[in-house]
């Protein structure tokens, strides 16, 4: 038999195969996936399978057998019968920038999707071999979750994307941070230039915590901090603030940025009565001293910031007076300032009708919006995202 009769023959028989409703690449797929147990290299062969199916029912319009068939799918059981979080990590990305690419609606029903693949990701990387590979893949599932998060901010109904996804990323990079180095170490080609120091996990943990409106679990981990220190705290100190501070006021500057006035009035009320040991009174008469020799604090600096910021917008003087006795001393030696700022500077305009400088504003969103998805520093917020934050809230 000649090869192209060979070949015709194969492919009569694929559209045979396709007239009945079966397909024999997805047969041979789900044929390599189907024992208890299987290697990395049958893995990857089913990979390669799924990966092909998947593009192939994009570019049929076959979006849901796409999404669910040969992405969610796939995926559940590399992760969830095999554990093979590393093959199953292809996918998952995949997977992601599809969901953007054909439209697929940010439900509930794909919500409690993600929240299944994150449980069996974490779990499967468990079963990984070195604790370089782990530590790999932990890096991997933060893109990941980075890029579903840009999917709901694209076709959810929240301007910033959906709160569980928020809230799974604040989880994971909060899991990261406990092993995190305190110094910054050069980042892996993976990481596309992304810190993973233990202060910028941190920092993404409870803001995205602030977005995900979870002002209970920024407290619980607030509790897990030291009181300041006396270098922490005394005028014009060098060092950054106290870490515990630091964090409390980034999540309250999120949340009024967001204009969640609720949740962070919870926040603090919550911090004042079950963290704080200082006696507020003292706080108080410290903050308007000349003499005590000690910075500006950040429990009544937020207290006031909360009080002015339910008034009428002609107070915005006082919170020009208040940014800036706060600004040099705290702000500017807290992590990202620059971020920071773009949260004043958004508060100032929304609350008071303070009209920044002409060309501040694009600015300052530019540069926030580099520190999104793709980059560096605030992880999990695409330029889009930042875009929305700065313009309007939610």
């Amino acid at each position: 038999m000649s090869a192209s009769i060979a070949r015709r023959r194969k492919q009569l028989a694929a559209k045979a195969a396709l007239a009945l409703g079966t397909d024999p690449i997805t047969e041979k797929m789900n044929a390599l996936l189907s024992p208890d147990s299987i290697d990395e290299s049958t893995a990857y062969e089913a990979l390669q399978l799924a990966q092909s199916q998947l593009r192939k029912c994009v570019k049929s319009g076959d979006f849901t057998k796409a999404t669910i068939t040969y992405g969610y799918d796939i995926c559940m059981s590399l992760l969830d019968k095999h554990s093979k979080a590393s093959v199953a990590s292809q996918l998952l990305i995949l997977l992601a920038q599809v969901l953007t690419e054909t439209h697929t609606l940010c439900d509930d029903a794909w919500i409690g999707r993600i929240q299944k693949l994150n449980v069996a990701y974490l779990k499967a990387v468990n079963a990984a071999e070195s604790q370089a590979e782990r530590k790999r893949l932990y890096r991997l599932h933060k893109k990941f979750l980075k890029t579903v998060l840009g999917w709901s901010d694209i076709m959810g109904e929240l301007a910033v994307g959906a709160l569980e996804i928020h809230e799974l990323i604040a989880d994971h990079a909060w899991f990261l941070s406990e092993s995190a180095d305190s110094a910054t170490t050069p980042s892996d080609d993976e990481d596309q230039g992304e810190e993973f120091t233990k202060v910028a996990l941190q920092s993404e943990s409870v803001t995205h915590y602030a977005l995900a409106e979870k002002p209970e679990a920024i407290l619980e981990k607030l509790k897990g901090f030291p009181d300041p220190t006396n270098k922490e705290t005394k005028v014009n100190h060098m060092c950054p603030p106290a870490a515990r501070e630091s964090l409390l006021t980034r999540s309250i500057l999120a949340m009024i940025t967001m204009e969640n006035i609720r949740d962070a009035h919870t926040l603090l009320n919550s911090y004042i009565s079950e963290v704080e040991n200082r006696d507020l009174e003292t706080l108080k008469k410290s903050y308007m001293s000349k003499t005590d020799k000690k910075s500006p604090n950040h429990i009544v600096f937020l207290s006031m910031l909360l009080s002015i910021v339910t008034k009428d917008k002609k107070t915005g003087p006082l919170y020009t007076w208040l940014l800036k006795g706060f600004s040099g001393a705290e702000l500017e030696k807290m992590y990202k300032p620059e971020l920071l700022k773009g949260y004043t500077t958004k508060i100032g305009r929304v609350y008071f009708d303070i009209i920044p400088p002409p060309g501040m504003m694009a600015t300052l969103e530019n540069m926030m919006g580099m520190m999104g998805g793709g980059g560096g520093g605030m992880g999990g917020m695409n330029p889009a995202m930042m875009q929305a934050m700065m313009g309007g809230g939610m």
